[in-house]
């Protein structure tokens, strides 16, 4: 789980850097695009941003932004793969990751997801931009990295509910099976010392009955006055 963790923050330190270059990774899809000829549908998919950086980058500045973008898809792509390994996960983690993985497939279609608060990407983009050509591409990255830190905040929390649970059985178990005994042998020897002592007094009493002097009579006398 530390692992994951630590990659995951390595993943969130370099979208950073990406996001604060947004505009240069905007401006680098207007570039392609014209290179292209593909200046009306919207950039909707993963492998669409690939075909341009292969194909139709003139720029060096243009090429390094939108590798960048890909990197970090990959990047995810391989936690996501890293995070079925490290737990074997129940509804609500095994959603996350299905949705994670939906999200960055190659062809899957991004027109209609959008990041909202407290992510401004969308709000850095003009109307047009936002509405009908880069508002779904911005969005990926923030909204995956939100549903990869929701899945460890789960698991960790549910790890670590099971540890604590399992740890309050073995306290309230282990004195259960341990009373018993502990009592037995402290309630024997009370009970043993009460008798014999009991024991002890009647065998006495006994003895001193046994060995006890008669008194000696008085001399008989005729009744009268004496």
């Amino acid at each position: 789980m530390n692992e994951v963790v630590e990659t995951l923050r390595n993943i969130e330190q370099n979208y950073k850097i990406f996001q604060q270059q947004q505009f240069t990774f905007t401006r680098a899809l207007d570039h392609t695009r014209e290179e292209a000829h593909d200046l009306i549908r919207p950039v909707a998919t993963i492998v669409q941003v690939q075909c341009y950086k292969d194909h139709h980058c003139v720029s060096a500045t243009d090429r390094r932004i939108l590798n960048m973008f890909i990197s970090i898809c990959n990047d995810l792509r391989s936690l996501c793969q890293k995070l079925e390994t490290v737990h074997p996960g129940d509804e609500v983690t095994n959603g996350l990751l299905e949705r994670c993985k939906l999200l960055l497939n190659d062809s899957h279609d991004l027109t209609a997801i959008r990041a909202t608060y407290p992510h401004g990407v969308v709000n850095y983009l003009s109307f047009e931009e936002a509405r009908g050509r880069y508002g779904g591409i911005v969005s990926l990255l923030p909204i995956v990295i939100d549903h990869l830190k929701e899945w460890v905040t789960y698991t960790k929390r549910h790890l670590l509910y099971q540890v604590s649970h399992g740890r309050a059985i073995s306290k309230k178990e282990a004195p259960t099976s341990q009373t018993p005994r502990s009592v037995h042998f402290a309630a024997c020897p009370s009970i043993s010392n009460k008798d014999t002592v009991q024991l002890q007094e009647k065998d006495f009493q006994k003895f001193l009955l046994e060995n006890q002097c008669p008194k000696q009579k008085a001399p008989w006398r005729p009744p009268g006055k004496h």
